[in-house]
């Protein structure tokens, strides 16, 4: 290390000289890496910036028990909502109901329930696709039947430019009642 002259008793102008060289290779670097920086952050595009999967999950969780009070109301107006048009429901028996379909039979009227309700619900997020998982439990009347039941579905929720849309869907059949003894 190069010593520097410093007249005697003048320990403050010594020091001085001594960071100024570490100053001025700081002050040489900090443009380069500001522009490094800034170049860097042009490349990352805005719409990567986005709510914690944790976030996602509630937002998805909400939406999905938004979606199953319309079905209990026969809200269609919000089912349309939340659907996207491309929308496919496939039955425990293999029955496939598309968007149009369900919004259909609640402007029907056809089917009412006093009971449409999930529980046992776990959302899973990936990205732009969420996935629920849960027990549903209908009671009321579908096509002038009473029905009773419950049944695991699985259905897949993808983020869209307006929002989280429900996409697909996939039921099992009726679980068994269990009897009363």
């Amino acid at each position: 290390m190069n010593q520097m002259h410093v007249p005697p008793g003048n320990e403050c102008s010594r020091q001085r000289m001594r960071s100024r060289p570490r100053l001025t290779v700081a002050f040489a670097v900090a443009p380069l890496l500001a522009g490094l920086i800034a170049g860097g952050l042009a490349l990352v595009p805005a719409a990567t910036v986005r709510a914690s999967d944790a976030d996602d999950q509630k937002i998805v969780a909400a939406l999905d028990t938004k979606y199953q009070k319309a079905v209990e109301q026969n809200d269609a107006k919000t089912m349309a909502e939340i659907l996207t048009d491309d929308f496919t429901l496939v039955e425990g028996n293999g029955k496939r109901s598309t968007k149009a379909d369900l919004v259909d039979d609640a402007k029907s009227g056809q089917t009412h329930y006093e009971h449409q309700e999930d529980s046992q619900r776990t959302v899973v997020v990936l990205g732009d696709t969420a996935i629920v998982t849960a027990l549903l439990w209908a009671k009321g009347i579908e096509d002038g039947v009473k029905v009773d039941y419950k049944q695991w579905f699985t259905d897949v929720y993808v983020r869209t430019p307006k929002g989280w849309r429900y996409f697909y869907a996939q039921s099992s059949l009726s679980l068994p009642t269990k009897s009363k003894q």
